[in-house]
Parts: structure tokens; C-alpha cells; sequence
């Protein structure tokens, strides 16, 4: 027997296992065409194509993150800005995204882009700032239900960077700046008044109970009395000195021997 129709059994055999066997790992699936014809997602694990006749298509069932290029946008209330964000998103039905569109990413990118200004452009800038968990979910109810003829699912969309002009940012920065000092007038005079409803108060159950202001007088001489070299002036109080200036009075009034009592 010749060596030559041996060499070439082998090569044929060789060429129909590299062309007919394909390995596709857990997270791929392949998408066989038989003559153009869909046959079949296949996988994971061992493929066997027919050589020639059948063709396969990979397709990535991971979950995919999506950078979207910063977008121009003008807001409901004519602020330019620049928004960027990111979508995850993953294939569910290999079939249709091989068959129903030619480049599903390149497909999502740009109608992304598309739904980001216009959604984006309806929302006022205090809307966008501050409300970016309702924008997410307006974004990603829109690209879910354009994308589910593709047989891709729309995980989530989250806004990253909405870059502002110079002259909004310093505007919002003396907004922010006067209603901090707006609150600061605010808590100032709340305390005052809850000072001066205090001492009102306090001056009430003076003028009931006289007693209570001998007792601060007290209070305030022992917390004086407490600090290191410190010389405490005692003032006496007028009503000490009542008793005294009584008596005074009458000794003067009382007429010594051989003088006419005066009267009163």
C-alpha cells in the first residue's frame, strides 16, 4: 500500500475534526446555520458541525457593561450639559440577537445614545441632579422594550457624569451658599426666641415665689467661690438691711429725758 493515500486519509481526517468539533464553554451558546438556515442554538459543551454545510455563530451570554459616550443635552430649562452613562445589559435569546439585528452592541450603543437626550432633554436640571433613580428607570423601561424583539435584557441603566458649564456650576455653588446661611438666620433666631421664652418664664415663677431668687443668688456666689484666685465682692441684699433701719427709725423718733416727745 502506498503512503501517499494514507497521508491523505489522515489529512482529511484531521481537517473534518478541526472544521466539525467545536467546544463552547458554559457562559457561550452557538447559533447553527445549515445552509443559511437556522437550525438550532447549540451548547455548552461538545459541537459537531457538519463540514462545509453548517456554520456557527457565538454568542456571549455573560452579563455586558456598556460605556455610553457623553452625550449633549439640552435640559426642559435651556441648561447645555453633558451626560454620560452606563448600561448593563445581557443576551437571552441568542437566536433573535444573531438574526433580528446585525450588530446587537453596536445597535444598543447608538440607541443608548439616541434614548439618553431624549429622555435627558425632558427632564428639568433640578429633575436630573436630584431625581436620578426615576431618569434610570424611565432609561431602562424605554431600551428594554426596544431591545426585547432582539432578545436582549436590559438590566440596569445608571447615569455617571453630568458635567455642568462653569458659570451653572458657580451659580449653584452661591445658592447652595445662601441657603446655608439662610438656615444658619434661621436656627439663630429660633434659639433666641426659645432663649427669651425661657428667661420670660423663669421671671414668672420669680414674681410667684421671691424665695427662688435668694436661692440663684446662693448658687451663683458658691459657683464664683469655686474658681482659683478669685477675689468674690458679697453685695448685702436690701431686705437684710430692713430690720435694721427700722430700728434705727425708732431710736431716732424716741424723745431722750427732759425732751417733749415729738410726734409722727
Amino acid at each position: 500500500m502506498s503512503l501517499y493515500p494514507l497521508i491523505a486519509i489522515i489529512v482529511l481526517v484531521i481537517f473534518f475534526l478541526s472544521t466539525a468539533l467545536r467546544v463552547l464553554n458554559e457562559y457561550q451558546r452557538g447559533v447553527i446555520f445549515r445552509l443559511g438556515r437556522v437550525i438550532a442554538a447549540k451548547g455548552p459543551g461538545l459541537i459537531i458541525l457538519i463540514p462545509i454545510v453548517d456554520k456557527m455563530v457565538k454568542v456571549s451570554l455573560r452579563l455586558i457593561a456598556m460605556d455610553v459616550d457623553p452625550q449633549d443635552v439640552i435640559t426642559r430649562d435651556n441648561v447645555s450639559v453633558k451626560v454620560n452613562a452606563v448600561i448593563y445589559f445581557r443576551v437571552i435569546e441568542p437566536i433573535k440577537a444573531i438574526v433580528e439585528v446585525e450588530n446587537y452592541s453596536y445597535a444598543m450603543s447608538q440607541l443608548a445614545q439616541t434614548t439618553l437626550r431624549s429622555v435627558c432633554g425632558q427632564a428639568e436640571l433640578d429633575d436630573l441632579l436630584s431625581e436620578r433613580e426615576k431618569i434610570n428607570n424611565e432609561l431602562q423601561e424605554i431600551l428594554d422594550t426596544h431591545t426585547d424583539p432582539w432578545g436582549i435584557k436590559v438590566a440596569t441603566v445608571e447615569l455617571k457624569h453630568i458635567d455642568l458649564p462653569q458659570e451653572m456650576q458657580r451659580a449653584m455653588a452661591r445658592q447652595a451658599e445662601a441657603e446655608r446661611e439662610r438656615r444658619a438666620k434661621v436656627i439663630n433666631a429660633e434659639g433666641e426666641y426659645q432663649a427669651a421664652t425661657r428667661l420670660a418664664d423663669a421671671s414668672r415663677i420669680i414674681e410667684d415665689h421671691p424665695t427662688a431668687l435668694q436661692l440663684r443668688y446662693l448658687q451663683t456666689v458658691t459657683e464664683m467661690s469655686a474658681e482659683n484666685n478669685t477675689t468674690t465682692i458679697f453685695p448685702i441684699p436690701i431686705d437684710l438691711l430692713g430690720p435694721f433701719t427700722k430700728l434705727f427709725q425708732k431710736v431716732k423718733n424716741t424723745p431722750g429725758p427732759g425732751e417733749p416727745e415729738t410726734s409722727a
